[in-house]
C-alpha cells in the first residue's frame, strides 16, 4: 500500500488525482463517510487523464463516475465500463487509516 493523501484532501462527493509510483490514480469520496475508491485516471476512449474530474453517480445500486469528456461511465468498485466492457479500467484497493488514504498499486 502506498500513501496517497489525507482523507480531508478529498471533499465529499468529488474526486482528486494522485500520482502514485508514476501512475495517475483517480480517488473518489462519494460521501462524508471515510469510504474512498481508486481507479485509473486515464479515460481510455480519449487517452486523456481526466476521470478524477468526472461526476459521481449511482446506477443499479452501484457508484460510477461519468467521464467529463463524453460521459462514458466507469464503476468505482472495479473500473467496469458501462458502455463498452472492453474499455474497462483498473481499480485499486483502498484503505483509510487514521484519516490517511492508502492505495494498493
Amino acid at each position: 500500500m502506498k500513501f496517497a493523501c489525507q482523507l480531508n484532501d478529498i471533499l465529499p462527493g468529488t474526486g482528486v488525482c494522485a500520482l502514485i509510483e508514476g501512475r495517475q490514480i483517480a480517488l473518489f469520496r462519494p460521501s462524508a463517510a471515510a469510504e474512498v475508491f481508486a481507479i485509473d485516471n486515464r479515460d481510455p476512449f480519449f487517452a486523456a487523464n481526466v476521470l478524477s474530474r468526472g461526476i459521481i453517480c449511482e446506477h443499479d445500486g452501484a457508484l460510477w463516475v461519468a467521464s467529463p469528456l463524453k460521459k462514458q461511465h466507469f464503476r468505482l468498485s472495479d473500473g467496469h465500463c458501462l458502455e463498452n466492457a472492453a474499455m474497462s479500467i483498473a481499480a485499486y484497493a483502498v484503505e483509510v487509516r487514521d484519516q490517511q488514504v492508502w492505495v494498493a498499486v
